[in-house]
């Protein structure tokens, strides 16, 4: 037998070659395919340890490049850092309506003992005690109720027969001990700062004005909720989202006031950049309502108006306070509610099938996730009931743990932002008071 040649170059493993395949079938990673094949290369020329090193190689190369562009998706958006320990001191009081809400109560008491634990407040956890032992006992949640309630952490109130979701809003004149009431009533009192509740949205409203009672200057007040923009370190608040269906165009000049003074003060937007939601950018576009209160808001001087605002650019960044009526607020939200999930399915959906897919979605898959909780209204919580004289987060009625956790960092983050004395000075503030 002839003796053998020059000892040929391994080549790299089956798995390699597979994966930069894969790679240069998709135009955004196709600047990694070149770095990645050498590194493979490179690795293979030891022989024996070509499919470890290549792969170890791969990981170091491949991860941070694919991974760093996304990784400002990854990031929370306002509150507390929860990395930070808690001084007690620094705790505020929230009432909770323990029985507001599809799942109460045992779901909103969990989301309430995370909070605690992640967040500088404490709770007044209000509901009715045989349905409250019911579900603490259901979803062996005594031990840790036991413990925050022992540090001081959580303090039960009880209440009378609560409100149903399908029941009118009027039914808080009648049952006058309802968990709503209650936690309205600790918010007058003082012994909350902020008050939440998932329950019958009409009821919650309701029992703000006639507990809490409006603003002065403000007829009616707004559902304001945030919504995502392409910008990970912007929000936009948006309303009213659902409590006035008939508007006036006083309404929504109030409304712009009111999200002018929340976006600067909480939100930390130093000139907020107010739009109008409309059809066109025109001034003389849209319906009777929009033609009306396009000029109140043109020749207002306390805040920046920037105009029309069509529903395109409501996500865009170019607005931090969006006014519509309750109607169209409301049909915007639902609709973003929507987004994260048929977004994450469509893609899941368009991902090679087979072993490709397997990779792909491997390299993917928690940036898509991450994507997704962006656009989840659960990552949001709930949303301000503004115009009424104190902090109220309504959540959704179909709310659990990490909802509610998410509405009490909201919560936390208005009571303790210093809004409602600016609220307050609203209504002594003149039309001719400069923008600040």
């Amino acid at each position: 037998m002839s003796p053998k040649g020059p000892d040929k170059r391994a080549k790299p493993s089956r798995a390699i070659r597979r994966l930069v395949i894969w790679y240069r079938r998709n135009a955004a990673v196709t600047s990694l395919v070149d770095t990645a094949t050498s590194a493979a290369s490179s690795a293979a020329n030891t022989a024996g340890t070509a499919t470890s090193v290549a792969g170890s190689m791969a990981n170091t190369v491949l991860q941070p490049l694919v991974f760093d562009p996304l990784r400002r998706l990854q990031r929370g958006l306002g509150g507390p850092d929860e990395n930070t320990p808690i001084n007690d001191s620094d705790r505020l009081w929230v009432a909770v309506d323990g029985m507001g809400g599809d799942h109460a109560p045992g779901p909103i008491l969990e989301g309430c003992l995370r909070a605690v634990e992640l967040l500088p407040l404490r709770v007044r956890f209000v509901a009715e005690s045989a349905p409250l032992q019911a579900a603490v006992a259901a979803m062996d949640l005594q031990d840790q109720l036991n413990g925050a309630v022992a540090r001081g952490l959580i303090e039960l109130v009880p209440s009378g027969p609560s409100i149903g979701m399908h029941e009118e809003a009027t039914m808080v004149r009648k049952k006058r001990d309802a968990s709503i009431n209650r936690a309205m009533d600790l918010v007058k009192q003082g012994e909350a700062m902020a008050v939440y509740s998932a329950g019958n949205s009409g009821a919650v409203m309701a029992s703000a004005i006639f507990r809490l009672g409006r603003l002065p200057s403000i007829d009616r007040p707004a559902i304001g909720a945030l919504f995502p923009t392409k910008d990970t370190e912007q929000q936009v608040l948006v309303l009213d989202v659902g409590a006035n269906m008939d508007c006036k165009p006083a309404y929504l000049h109030q409304w712009a006031l009111l999200g002018h003074i929340y976006s600067r003060d909480v939100l930390q937007v130093a000139k907020p950049r107010i739009g109008l939601v409309n059809i066109g950018e025109e001034e003389c576009k849209g319906n009777e309502l929009c033609l009306r209160t396009y000029p109140l808001l043109a020749g207002e001087r306390r805040f920046v108006f920037a105009g029309n605002c069509e529903g395109r650019d409501i996500l865009s960044g170019n607005f931090d306070v969006v006014v519509c009526d309750g109607f169209t607020g409301n049909v915007l939200l639902k609709f973003l509610e929507s987004v994260g999930s048929v977004l994450l399915d469509v893609i899941k959906e368009e991902l090679p099938r087979g072993r490709r897919g397997k990779v792909g979605s491997a390299f993917l898959i928690n940036n898509l996730r991450r994507i997704k909780k962006r656009l989840d209204h659960a990552e949001h919580g709930g949303a301000l009931l503004l115009g009424v004289d104190g902090v109220c987060v309504i959540g959704h009625g179909s709310s659990r743990a990490l909802s509610v956790l998410s509405a009490l960092r909201l919560a936390h983050s208005a009571a303790s932002g210093g809004v409602m004395a600016n609220l307050h000075a609203l209504g002594a503030n003149g039309p001719a008071v400069a923008c600040d």
